[in-house]
C-alpha cells in the first residue's frame, strides 16, 4: 500500500469534498488510516497526508478530494453567451490557493437560471470500482427541455496525445522515437502540409514498458496536457521543447513562422507579384521546391525560360522533390547555400543580367541574384519591390504553433458509470443523441467501435488532466442528453439529481457534506456544452 506525504494545505481546505468515512479494508490497516479507492492502486492514507497521486487526502478520517470540483457558468444570454466577470480563487492539487481566475458570483438557487450552470468533470472524483454510478449525474432544463449530464473523471489507460508542430524545420524520421530523459515515450509520424507531427503516450508506453518509461511517458502526457513545456529528444533528430498553444523551440531556437505553402504554391499564389520584377524565382523546400518560369503559373504569364537547372527530382513541369536532405535550414533543407541546389545554367536559354529571387517558403531566408556574363549568380542587394512580395510572403505565413491533442479510449469500463448495459451508451454517441464534452470542451468521437474522443487541451480548463500511478491519465469527461434518452439507454435514473441539489451536496457519495467549488468562464471558442437540445436528438 502506499502512503504519501504531502500535506501542503490540508489543514486550511474548507468544505472538502468528502468521498467517504474511515473503514479499515483489514485488520492490517491502521484504524486512523482511510483506504481510497478511486484507483486500483488503493491507497492507504494516514491522516494529513494524500495518496500517490495527490488528488486524495484523509483529513480527520474522511477521505477528500483535494481539487475542487470546476463549474462553467454563462450568462442569460443565449445568443452570444459572453463570459460572466468573476472573481475568486481556485485551489491546485497542493489546497495551496494557486492565482486568481476569472470566477462566478456564487450560485444563488435560482432553478430559472440553472442553465447557465455545467458541472464539468475536472476534479469529480471516479467511478471506481467500476460498478459505482458516476460521481455526479445532474438533472438539468433547457429551454423546457430536461436533461442529463453524467460527469466523471475517467481513469485512462489507452490514451496519447497527437501533437501538431507548425514548423518546416527536420524534427527527424519518421517512426523515430521521441525520448524524454532518455525513455521512449512515443514517435514521429506522418508529417502534415507545413506540421511536422508526433505521437506520445499510448498503453505500450504507459504500461507495456519498463515501470520508469511509464512514470515518464505519463509525466509527459500530463504536463503537456496542463499546457506545461517538456523537453523531448529526437532519435536522429532535433532537440525540442514544446508546449500547447505556444511557439516550438527546434534546437535552441525559437520557430516563428509556419510555411505559406509548398515550393510549388507559394510560387502560384505570388507569381503574378514578382511577374516583372525577376525572371527567375526558386522556392526551395524539403518537398516541393517550386521554378517559376517552368511552374504552370510561369507558362500562363508567358515568362521566357531562364536556362535553370535544377538538381533533384522532376516531379511535374516547375516542381522538383528531393532538392536537398531534410534539415533545419532553407525550406526545411539541409542547405545554409541555396546555391547548392543548381546545376550548371544552360547557356543556349540564360542570359548575363538574368534577375533569380531564392527564397524559402516562409520568407525567413531569401536572396537576390544577377547572372554575370559566365551566367555564373552574383550576390545582389534585393530590390525593393522584391523585397516588399518576399515580406508578403512572411505575412501570409501563420504564427508557428504547438498544438496537443488528448486522444483517449473511453469504451471501456467508465461506461458503467451512465448505465448499465454500456453498449446502449456508444450506440446512442454514435446517433447523435449524446452530446461529449472533456472539461466542457466539444471533443470529437471517432467513427466505429468504441467511445474514442479526442480534444484540443487548449479548449480544456487548465490543469484538466491528473494521474494515478497505476500509470494512468485522469481526464474530465461529460455526457448530455435528454432524460428520456437517459432512461432509455438503461442510465442510472435514481441517481439523477437536479443541479441545485448537486451544488448543494455535492457528489452523490459524500455523506451529505458541501462540495469544495471553482468557477471558470466558458471559453470564448466552445459552445456551451448543453447546447440546443433539438441538436442533441
Amino acid at each position: 500500500m502506499t502512503e504519501h506525504t504531502r500535506t501542503d494545505g490540508l489543514p486550511e481546505l474548507a468544505e472538502p469534498q468528502v468521498l467517504e468515512r474511515a473503514r479499515p479494508r483489514n485488520e492490517r490497516m491502521a484504524a486512523t488510516k482511510v483506504e481510497c479507492n478511486a484507483c486500483p492502486i488503493l491507497c492507504q492514507i494516514a491522516e494529513g497526508r494524500t495518496g500517490a497521486c495527490d488528488r486524495y487526502a484523509n483529513q480527520g478520517g474522511v477521505l477528500i478530494r483535494v481539487d475542487p470540483v470546476l463549474l462553467l457558468r454563462r450568462t442569460v444570454d443565449e445568443q452570444r453567451a459572453p463570459l460572466v466577470q468573476f472573481s475568486g480563487r481556485v485551489v491546485q492539487n497542493t489546497g495551496q490557493p494557486a492565482q486568481d481566475v476569472a470566477q462566478a458570483p456564487d450560485w444563488d438557487g435560482d432553478l430559472l437560471r440553472a442553465d447557465e450552470v455545467f458541472v464539468t468533470g475536472v476534479g469529480s472524483s471516479t467511478t471506481y470500482p467500476d460498478y459505482k454510478p458516476a460521481p455526479f449525474i445532474v438533472g438539468s432544463q433547457v429551454q423546457g427541455v430536461d436533461m442529463v449530464t453524467v460527469v466523471t473523471e475517467g481513469i485512462f489507460s489507452y490514451c496519447s496525445l497527437k501533437v501538431k508542430i507548425d514548423t518546416d524545420r527536420y524534427l527527424g524520421p519518421e517512426q523515430a522515437n521521441v525520448r524524454c530523459k532518455g525513455e521512449v515515450v512515443g514517435h514521429v509520424t506522418t508529417a502534415e502540409y507545413g506540421s511536422q507531427m508526433l505521437s506520445l503516450g499510448g498503453v505500450h508506453h504507459l504500461t507495456g514498458g519498463s515501470k520508469k518509461e511509464g512514470r515518464v511517458t505519463l509525466e509527459v502526457m500530463e504536463q503537456l496536457g496542463n499546457r506545461q513545456p517538456m523537453e523531448l529528444s529526437i532519435d536522429g533528430g532535433a532537440q525540442l521543447v514544446i508546449q500547447a498553444g505556444r511557439p516550438p523551440i527546434v534546437n535552441g531556437v525559437e520557430e516563428q513562422r509556419m510555411r505559406v505553402g509548398c515550393g510549388s504554391a507559394t510560387v502560384g499564389i505570388f507569381a503574378k507579384q514578382l511577374y516583372g520584377h525577376a525572371d527567375e524565382v526558386v522556392v526551395v523546400d524539403d518537398h516541393i521546391t517550386g521554378v517559376l518560369t517552368e511552374h504552370q503559373a510561369g507558362r500562363c504569364l508567358d515568362m521566357r525560360p531562364s536556362g535553370i537547372a535544377m538538381r533533384g527530382r522532376k516531379s511535374t513541369p516547375g516542381r522538383y522533390f528531393q532538392v536537398a536532405n531534410p534539415g533545419t535550414g532553407w525550406g526545411g533543407t539541409s542547405i545554409d547555400d541555396p546555391l547548392t541546389v543548381l546545376d550548371a545554367w544552360d547557356a543556349r536559354q540564360g542570359w548575363p543580367g538574368l534577375r533569380l529571387l531564392m527564397t524559402s517558403t516562409t520568407g525567413e531566408h531569401a536572396a537576390w541574384y544577377v547572372l554575370d556574363e559566365q551566367l555564373v549568380p552574383r550576390e545582389q542587394p534585393m530590390p525593393d519591390a522584391v523585397r516588399a512580395v518576399v515580406e508578403r510572403i512572411g505575412e501570409n505565413c501563420e504564427p508557428s504553433l504547438t498544438t496537443v491533442l488528448f486522444l483517449g479510449g473511453a469504451g471501456g469500463s467508465l461506461r458503467a458509470g451512465a448505465t448499465e448495459n454500456p453498449v446502449l451508451l456508444t450506440r446512442a454517441i454514435k446517433n447523435a443523441l449524446v452530446n461529449v464534452t472533456c472539461g466542457g470542451a466539444p471533443a470529437y468521437v471517432w467513427p466505429g467501435g468504441g467511445i474514442t474522443v479526442m480534444v484540443d487541451v487548449m479548449r480544456m480548463p487548465e490543469h484538466s488532466f491528473g494521474t494515478v500511478p497505476t500509470p494512468a491519465i485522469v481526464a474530465p469527461i461529460e455526457f448530455s442528453m435528454r432524460r428520456d434518452d437517459y432512461a432509455a439507454l438503461g442510465g442510472h435514473v435514481r441517481h439523477v439529481r437536479a443541479l441545485e441539489d448537486v451544488l448543494r451536496t455535492g457528489a452523490w457519495h459524500n455523506d451529505g457534506a458541501p462540495t469544495r467549488r471553482a468557477w471558470a468562464p466558458v471559453h470564448p471558442a466552445n459552445p456551451w456544452p448543453l447546447g440546443h437540445p433539438p441538436q442533441l436528438g
